[in-house]
């Protein structure tokens, strides 16, 4: 992952506007949102960039950000460093949390940018970390069916709906010409059916299930809930 890890630490120029990148994030809040049980929650978003509404989802006990990419994760530290409820942590840091201290613990839009062994060992880590009645969300899975086009098209859309709609084409032609997409091109992006990844899951020792919705703007990607069997 140590190359993704690089690209999103770096200054890319994957969102298209701040525009987009705002809506993007507001989009990703409010569906996690959906998900806390209850204000006296622990929330732990893994993988959460730069998550410039967290503050959406921060009415609750604690909400942990885990970010792999320092430059972003110095960010986060310095945006939410006067708000009580939230903390930011390092994958690392993640390792030394307590069994069973979590709630709710959300992998959006990570999964593809690691190896099966990788996810199987984060799902260990949070199959720990979950109290008996925890869920775990990991969202923005990619399916075996899809491609660049699709995911352009769903971009495209989002743009139309929210008014960035001439910045993102004029964006989509600079991700031709990126890092990004010598990146996906170099490393591809892992992929699982639905069958594939409820498997997985039920391997670590959850039961596990699709959301009907995906979280954020891309319906054609999947979004899985499993809770500690």
């Amino acid at each position: 992952m140590g190359d993704w890890v690089a690209f999103w630490d770096s200054q890319h120029s994957l969102y298209v506007s701040a525009r987009h990148r705002d809506v993007h994030y507001r989009t990703i809040a409010e569906d996690i949102a959906a998900y806390i049980p209850s204000s006296s929650a622990v929330v732990l978003d893994y993988g959460c960039g730069e998550a410039l509404h967290a503050d959406r989802i921060a009415a609750v006990r604690k909400l942990i950000l885990v970010e792999a990419a320092p430059n972003v994760r110095a960010g986060l530290a310095a945006r939410f460093k006067d708000h009580p409820a939230i903390e930011v942590l390092s994958p690392q840091d993640v390792r030394g949390l307590a069994d069973r201290s979590v709630d709710l613990a959300v992998v959006n839009s990570v999964a593809q940018y690691l190896t099966s062994s990788e996810l199987s060992a984060l799902l260990v880590l949070f199959r720990r970390l979950l109290t008996p009645g925890g869920l775990l969300v990991i969202g923005d899975a990619v399916p075996p069916h899809t491609s660049l086009l699709t995911d352009t098209w769903a971009l495209l859309n989002f743009a139309a709906a929210n008014g960035f709609l001439a910045a993102a084409i004029g964006g989509l032609l600079r991700t031709a010409l990126s890092d990004y997409r010598r990146l996906r091109s170099r490393l591809g992006l892992s992929r699982y059916s639905e069958a594939e990844m409820i498997r997985k899951l039920e391997q670590i020792g959850f039961l596990a299930a699709r959301a009907e919705t995906n979280i954020g703007h891309n319906q054609t990607r999947m979004t899985f809930v499993a809770r500690p069997r």
